[in-house]
């Protein structure tokens, strides 16, 4: 071949590289493809340059065409974007543009994502909406903050961890309290001795609370004392709650004689009987009437200990009841009694207390609460006042 034919070759070889090469060029940059524009805003491009690749779902369709500065400073930054005609069907109105990264230190590109098919396609020109870009160097800050409160944690616990050995260290060593009795032997032992016999005081203590109170109550039945305890009523106190109750059945009463203390006994602190016949009314009419419960409500005056009161109204139920049972006859296991304690009764003029039998109808049914009670420190409760109508007979 001539030299005048390789040099014609040669320069139709290079013309044809050039020609592909601008091709490829016009391909990526758009140069020889139909486009439109489309624009966006925001407050930091974050490195963003001109040229850059635009993303629509993850595949190259266009480039940034301009970067624009805003004219006021309070402005944002308008991106002008080239796109590939083709995007017409996939990006609406409601699309999103936003800056990303190529990995972690790659280069700015735009991504658009996709539309909903309801909303109309965008035009040549158009404005989308944007979101903040992702600033590398803000998330380093955020991480380098993190990186140094972790390293204010790990130091105090480090210090935490020295005071913690240094304490350790001064109980091996026996220094304070702990200190002398881990390592003092003889000390613990006496500290242990000692609490074993305040162990045995309070048991020893509680014992004798136990003996004197079962020391009180033989002391009622001996015969040198038992006397003072039967002038009021009382002898055994385990009697006081045989027939006691709690509370008042709910339903209405067919009859109620009322008394004042002053009419059935004789002193204000006893619970013996002296005018045993003003009880006849209640005896008879308990002997012709066919009735479910009637109950025998004591109350004393406002003077006095409550705990002695207390004890003192329930005597006094019980040896009324007592005498009523004795002497009339009808079912005595539909009498009981219910000591009141302290109680102002204002119907009834009664400075040491008041006394009142309540009759109730057939079919009574006492509270649930109401089963036989023993002797109570506490006062009974009453679920309904004791406002009904009374009948007052003649002494």
């Amino acid at each position: 071949m001539s030299r005048l034919a390789r040099l014609g070759a040669f320069i139709v070889g290079t013309l044809a590289i050039l020609a592909v090469g601008v091709f490829v060029i016009g391909s990526k940059e758009y140069l020889f493809r139909s486009t439109y524009q489309l624009n966006a805003q925001f407050d930091n491009v974050a490195g963003l340059a001109i040229g850059a690749d635009v993303q629509v779902g993850g595949v190259h369709s266009g480039t940034v065409r301009s970067i624009a500065l805003p004219h006021t400073p309070g402005g944002k930054v308008t991106v002008v974007m080239d796109l590939d005609r083709s995007t017409h069907e996939i990006i609406k109105h409601d699309s999103l543009a936003s800056i990303e990264t190529e990995g972690v230190l790659g280069s700015q590109f735009v991504a658009i994502s996709f539309g909903s098919a309801d909303q109309a396609e965008v035009k040549d020109g158009d404005m989308i909406q944007s979101e903040p870009p992702l600033i590398m160097a803000d998330l380093f800050k955020k991480a380098n903050s993190i990186l140094n409160s972790s390293q204010r944690v790990i130091d105090n616990t480090t210090l935490a961890t020295a005071h913690l050995n240094s304490v350790s260290a001064k109980i091996d060593s026996g220094q304070g309290t702990v200190g002398a009795l881990v390592n003092d032997k003889q000390l613990y032992s006496n500290l242990k001795q000692t609490t074993t016999t305040l162990d045995a005081t309070v048991l020893e203590a509680q014992a004798g609370v136990t003996a004197f109170k079962e020391n009180m109550e033989a002391l009622k039945h001996n015969f040198l004392l038992s006397g003072y305890f039967k002038k009021r009523g009382y002898e055994d106190s385990a009697s006081l709650g045989a027939n006691k109750i709690g509370s008042l059945p709910l339903n209405a009463p067919i009859k109620t004689f009322s008394y004042t203390i002053k009419q059935i006994f004789d002193s204000q602190d006893t619970a013996k009987l002296t005018n045993e016949k003003t009880l006849k009314a209640v005896g008879d009419f308990l002997e012709r009437t066919q009735f479910g419960v009637a109950v025998i409500v004591v109350a004393s005056g406002m003077q006095g200990d409550s705990q002695k009161e207390l004890t003192l109204t329930e005597a006094r139920a019980m040896v009324i009841r007592a005498y009523l049972v004795d002497n009339f006859g009808f079912d005595d296991t539909l009498l009981k009694t219910l000591g009141m304690g302290k109680q102002i009764d204002a119907s009834l003029d009664a400075d040491w207390g008041s006394i009142r039998i309540i009759i109730y109808p057939a079919g009574t049914i006492l509270p649930v609460d109401n089963a036989p009670l023993a002797a109570s420190s506490s006062a009974p409760k009453i679920d309904k006042p004791l406002q009904m109508p009374v009948v007052t007979p003649k002494p």
